[in-house]
């Protein structure tokens, strides 16, 4: 997230922390087929409908319910949201879970009492395309908390989902 969110800021040299790890690794290794590193499956968030926040990812990303996952018939018992929701991107990964919970302590980020524990990064190439997401974040109900969408070493937006859950759309360095 922004630097406010980092308890040591980076040095004028280091790269932003968002650009830091845009670099794709896969060329220099590649653990898929090492059956002694773990793959990740999907980025799982809590929430206390589980539907209207996947609702909201599927329209901000564009992505897919797994089959069977889908929103049921006006009227019917929404039998799945009560259990797991899985949302994939069109290629099948990455993909966000959603798992119900009765309560969510929304995260106060970027002040510390209740923590954020986790954020999603989200790129655009240029500031165009930032202007144009930041209009879709906050018509489907993203709120928010940080505009550095003039800042120009690393142009974002800070969001909190409508469960609270924070993340960030910012322009994608072409740097590695």
């Amino acid at each position: 997230m922004a630097d406010a969110a980092h308890h040591h800021p980076p040095e004028p040299s280091t790269p932003h922390p968002h650009h830091r790890d845009q670099r794709d690794d896969r060329d220099d290794r590649d653990d898929r087929d090492d059956p002694g590193v773990p793959e990740l499956r999907q980025v799982v968030l809590d929430a206390t409908d589980a539907r209207a926040l996947a609702e909201f990812y599927r329209e901000l990303l564009g992505y897919t319910y797994r089959p069977g996952d889908e929103p049921p018939a006006a009227g019917a018992d929404d039998v799945r949201a009560r259990d797991w929701l899985v949302l994939a991107h069109p290629s099948g990964a990455p993909r966000l879970a959603f798992q119900p919970v009765d309560t969510l302590p929304p995260p106060t980020w970027p002040h510390p009492a209740t923590p954020q524990q986790l954020h999603l990064d989200l790129t655009v190439p240029d500031a165009t395309a930032l202007a144009a997401q930041h209009a879709r974040a906050l018509g489907l109900g993203a709120r928010l908390l940080l505009d550095r969408s003039e800042d120009p070493e690393e142009m974002l937006y800070v969001y909190a989902d409508p469960q609270g859950h924070p993340f960030c759309i910012f322009v994608a360095s072409v740097d590695p």
